[in-house]
């Protein structure tokens, strides 16, 4: 490992980003202890505790905080300088770092990262999956691809693709328990609840007429993962809130029927968000639009 300045700032942002110097050693290609004298011989230059350790875990303390705001910062302006230097060249270059939600990371993002990857070989991309959004500035991402709301005000958001939600459930259920005639029936239904990030779980929000409705409902069975929850649907264990990307193909079909038609809930449109700078870089917006085109030309299973 090199020992300037700049090397120091990028060792310093990749032990505070996992917490962890076992980790932080794997990913490096070094032993623990070789991540613990380098870190030891940081603070030595600098006069100052970084961080706090334990057995397991690394912490920042105060002017360990600093350092990372300021080195995240100045990591990021060497990128942006690189990327202004390289960006005559015909050829898109270096790291892009990306973040989704597991299953459509999994099922999409992850397929379209490789036929990307073909095309512009000499970008190097990671991708990390996560169940919830996580901070963009803080762990050096150059974008999230999520649904829902913009997670953190210093960022900017381009909508990828509209992906309207549904409450449905199968036949089998309907037949036995009926069909819910406004969302306050809701109350009455057995509800398969989708736990994602930290929504208040079993709150369903419904729009009529401009009016707005919250309905708190209930059930035997929740999960976090959506293809679960989607399973659970098609055995008939009750009413379900997903978006259309993961019922058409089962609504086609007939397995799954929607629920209280004429009632409109909260969009889970697909978004792209990235770092509010005036510039993006070159690889950056080649990969988000590519990912706007190819969306829009496709359909598939969402988060």
């Amino acid at each position: 490992m090199k020992n300037d300045t700049a090397s120091d700032l990028d060792f310093f942002a990749l032990l505070a980003r996992h917490g962890n110097l076992s980790a932080t050693a794997r990913e490096l290609n070094v032993t623990p202890p070789a991540v613990t004298k380098r870190l030891a011989s940081m603070e030595r230059r600098l006069g100052v505790r970084l961080m706090n350790r334990t057995t397991r875990r690394v912490n920042l303390t105060s002017e360990g905080e600093t350092y990372l705001a300021h080195a995240v910062q100045i990591i990021s302006q060497i990128r942006d300088m690189e990327e202004a230097v390289s960006s005559a060249r015909a050829e898109l270059k270096g790291l892009l770092r990306v973040n989704a939600t597991l299953g459509f990371g999994r099922t999409v993002i992850a397929p379209l990262i490789s036929t990307f990857a073909h095309r512009h070989p000499a970008v190097e991309i990671q991708l990390q999956l996560t169940d919830r959004p996580i901070n963009l500035v803080d762990e050096q991402f150059d974008l999230g691809i999520h649904f829902g709301d913009l997670p953190d005000t210093r960022l900017n958001a381009r909508r990828i693709m509209s992906n309207r939600r549904f409450l449905c459930a199968s036949p089998a259920y309907l037949k036995q328990f009926g069909s819910p005639s406004s969302p306050s029936d809701l109350v009455n239904h057995r509800c398969i609840i989708h736990r994602q990030n930290d929504d208040a779980y079993g709150i369903w929000h419904f729009i009529k007429n401009r009016k707005s409705e919250t309905v708190k409902v209930g059930g035997v069975l929740s999960s976090n993962d959506g293809d679960v929850v989607l399973g659970w649907a098609l055995d008939g264990h009750g009413i379900l809130m997903r978006s259309e990307w993961d019922l058409e193909k089962y609504l086609q079909t007939g397995r799954l029927q929607v629920v209280l038609k004429g009632i409109n809930l909260p969009p889970a449109d697909l978004f792209a968000f990235y770092l509010s700078k005036q510039n993006l870089p070159a690889k950056v917006r080649t990969f988000i639009d590519f990912l706007a085109s190819s969306l829009e030309r496709s359909s598939g299973p969402a988060s």
